[in-house]
């Protein structure tokens, strides 16, 4: 796919794949079942996690933990993320290489993963999340758990696409289809996902960018309405500012980083929702307000942090940006070639995990192939 700026990321991409497929050919077939939180009432095959800025309280290290915003707590479960995005990792390097080279090897190892989280019995995830970001002493699951599934996104849209050209059997496809579909009506109507749907800030971009990709992946028309509708009379009214920045990522204790993840979430979060007749990226609300304008508002920083007038974050500061797909989508809608050139500098495979756990679209030309941008 060629673009304005006579870019073909396919092309581009190519080497960068197949590199990664190559490494994720090696990686072992694991799911949540390879690894059990002894604090969680969960089975099995129920995904845990805890959260992450919550810790003992000094002054009653038995009782419920205590908030300390921005500062992880490295006790806590995370075995379940780092499996979650390890896999995400891996599918998305082995059915994006095989999308550009065809290596039947790649889309071959693909589909174990895929069969061994979705499908087979004695391995697969629950499609739900009921003990997701629990808090010891305070609750064993929280709605805005929904988040660490945000990498799924990409999942699903692979699975999309390699299906289309022939790459997973009509029978595999069911299968996995219908996994997304039960976790989507979860999503959709479990205290939780609705709770975690209306969430102010990227918890609710990222619930959006979960139920788009989803739906796209199982057909749900109703769903990719309702998340357009979202996003344009929500999801951009309520969290962004006239000059393009979201105040409420802003005021936290690691502004660049929350505002990075924000952008990049509904960012991708248009893109998906485009059409052939209507790029989303360039949709402007009635007082100008727009994505682009939102990546006008962070790119300048993202090229030259030393110039971010807030606060430093309290962790991972230094680690901050990498190749930041709002980046690449603004560029391509519109036209911005130093937007491109940015994107094309900054790192593409981040390997601290925190990083890692806040950039779950690593591979556009995935994203593209299902979605590709109005012109």
């Amino acid at each position: 796919m060629t673009y304005p700026l006579s870019f073909d990321i396919a092309a581009y991409e190519r080497d960068r794949l197949v590199c990664n497929a190559m490494a994720a050919l090696g990686a072992p077939v694991r799911s949540i079942v390879q690894s059990v939180n002894p604090r969680s009432p969960g089975s099995p095959h129920d995904f845990s996690s805890e959260a992450d800025y919550w810790w003992p309280d000094p002054d009653n290290p038995e009782g419920p933990y205590i908030q300390r915003d921005g500062l992880t707590n490295p006790d806590n479960f995370t075995a379940h993320r780092e499996l979650m995005i390890d896999f995400a990792r891996d599918v998305g390097a082995l059915a994006g290489a095989w999308l550009v080279n065809g290596d039947a090897r790649f889309i071959d190892a693909a589909r174990r993963h895929l069969m061994a989280w979705f499908v087979d019995p004695a391995t697969r995830m629950n499609p739900d999340l009921q003990y997701a970001q629990a808090i010891k002493g305070v609750c064993t699951g929280r709605g805005i758990g929904i988040i660490d599934t945000v990498h799924l996104a990409e999942v699903a849209l692979a699975v999309k696409a390699a299906h289309a050209v022939g790459g997973i059997p009509d029978s595999e496809f069911g299968a996995i289809q219908a996994w997304f579909a039960d976790y989507l009506a979860w999503i959709s109507t479990h205290p939780y996902g609705v709770a975690e749907s209306n969430w102010h800030n990227n918890h609710g971009t990222c619930w959006a960018l979960q139920a788009a990709a989803f739906a796209h992946l199982t057909g749900n028309a109703a769903a990719l309405a309702d998340c357009r509708r979202r996003l344009l009379e929500v999801l951009m009214p309520q969290q962004m500012a006239a000059n393009g920045g979201f105040p409420k990522e802003l005021a936290r204790t690691k502004p660049f980083g929350y505002s990075i993840f924000n952008l990049d979430v509904m960012s991708a979060l248009a893109q998906l929702l485009s059409t052939p007749d209507e790029n989303l990226l360039r949709h402007e609300l009635p007082d100008g307000r727009s994505m682009v304008r939102g990546i006008e508002f962070l790119a300048p920083f993202l090229a030259d942090k030393d110039t971010w007038p807030g606060a430093e974050d309290v962790m991972y500061w230094d680690e901050w940006p990498v190749r930041q797909p709002a980046l690449l989508f603004g560029a391509l809608s519109a036209g911005r070639e130093d937007w491109l050139a940015l994107w094309q500098r900054l790192p593409a495979d981040p390997e601290v995990f925190e990083v890692r756990r806040n950039y779950p679209v690593r591979n556009p030309s995935i994203w593209l192939a299902v979605v590709p941008l109005a012109r």
